[in-house]
C-alpha cells in the first residue's frame, strides 16, 4: 500500500519538523535515503514519486528520534570520513570535518619529512572508531600503523572498520601510550584527537553530543589541557628522532599546547593551523635531532 504523499512532501515536512526543533534540516534527506536506498541523485529523480507507506512509517519515526536529539549517524549507524564509510555508535565520537583536516596535512607532513626506504611507523592515541589510523594505513600503503584506547568497546568499533575497510591497524588497549611503551616499540610518528572539550563547556552544548557520544572521549580537566600533557609527557619513550607529532586542539588552545611540546622539545619546530572555519584546529610538531 502506497501513501497519498509524495516523496517531496514528506521531505519538505520533515525538514521544516527539524529546523522547528533547532536541527539541521538536510538530516531529512539523509534519513530518506538511508530508508529508501537510494543514491542522492536517485532521490533527485523521484522526488515526485509516492512514498511507499512502510518506509514512510520507518522515516518519520526516526525523524522524531532525531528531533529528539539522536543524532542521525547513531540512527543509520555510519559516518562518512575522507571518502570511506564507517561504523560509529554511542560508544565512539561522531567523525567530525576538522579531523578530516588533521589527516590530510598529516599525510602531507609525512610525506615531505619522511624519504627513507624502511616504512613510516604511526601511532594514533585515542583510536576510537579507527577514523585517523584506517585512514592513514590506506592512504600510506607502506606504513606500519598502531593505535591505542581505553575503551575496549571503541576499539570492538575500531577493528570491525578495520576489517571491513580492509585496514592494517594494530590496535591496543591502555591509557595513551602505555601499551607501546610497555612493549618497547618505537615510532616514527603520534597523531592524536583527544578529549580537549573543558568541563565547564559541557553546559552550553547541545544534548545530542552531551548524551550521546562518550564524555570519556569529549572531555578533559586543567581547562581541557589535561590529556596533552599526560602525552607530551609520555612521547618521548616512543618517538624516535627525527619524529613528527600532529594534535587535533580546541579553540584557542594553540599556545598552551605549543608551549606544552615546547618544553619537551625545546628545539622542535611547532606550527598551529587553523581550520576551514578560521578557528585553531591543529598543532603540528617536527622534532629533530
Amino acid at each position: 500500500m502506497e501513501t497519498t504523499q509524495k516523496v517531496y512532501e514528506v521531505l519538505r515536512w520533515a525538514s521544516s519538523f527539524l529546523e522547528k526543533s533547532s536541527y539541521e534540516s538536510t538530516i531529512a534527506e539523509r534519513l530518506m535515503i538511508h530508508h529508501t536506498g537510494w543514491s542522492r541523485a536517485e532521490l533527485l529523480t523521484k522526488l515526485q514519486a509516492p512514498l511507499p507507506a512502510k518506509v514512510h512509517e520507518a522515516f518519520l519515526n526516526d525523524v522524531k528520534k532525531a528531533a529528539n536529539g539522536t543524532p542521525v549517524q547513531h540512527i543509520t549507524g555510519n559516518e562518512e570520513f575522507y571518502g570511506r564509510t564507517f561504523e560509529v555508535n554511542s560508544n565512539v565520537l561522531i567523525p567530525r570535518p576538522e579531523t578530516e583536516e588533521l589527516v590530510y596535512l598529516m599525510l602531507e607532513k609525512i610525506k615531505s619529512s619522511f624519504h627513507s626506504t624502511s616504512p613510516v611507523r604511526i601511532v594514533d592515541v585515542g583510536a576510537g572508531s579507527g577514523i585517523i589510523s584506517i585512514t592513514l594505513s590506506l592512504e600510506l600503503a607502506d606504513a606500519e600503523v598502531f593505535a591505542v584506547d581505553i575503551s575496549q568497546k571503541a576499539l570492538n568499533v575500531a577493528n570491525r572498520n578495520n576489517d571491513e575497510l580492509n585496514g592494517s591497524v594494530t590496535f591496543f588497549e591502555g591509557d595513551l601510550l602505555q601499551p607501546l611503551i610497555s612493549a618497547g616499540e618505537k615510532v616514527d610518528v603520534v597523531v592524536s584527537n583527544p578529549p580537549y572539550i573543558p568541563e565547564s563547556d559541557r553546559v552550553f552544548m547541545k544534548g545530542n553530543v552531551t548524551d550521546h557520544e562518550p564524555s570519556l572521549a569529549l572531555f578533559a580537566d586543567d581547562n581541557g589541557l589535561a590529556i596533552y600533557k599526560q602525552l607530551i609527557a609520555q612521547i618521548p619513550k616512543v618517538l624516535s628522532i627525527p619524529g613528527l607529532i600532529g594534535f587535533e586542539i580546541g579553540h584557542n588552545q594553540g599556545e598552551a599546547v605549543k608551549n606544552l611540546i615546547l618544553s619537551t622539545y625545546p628545539q622542535a619546530n611547532v606550527s598551529i593551523h587553523n581550520d576551514i572555519n578560521g578557528k585553531e584546529r591543529i598543532v603540528f610538531a617536527e622534532v629533530r635531532g
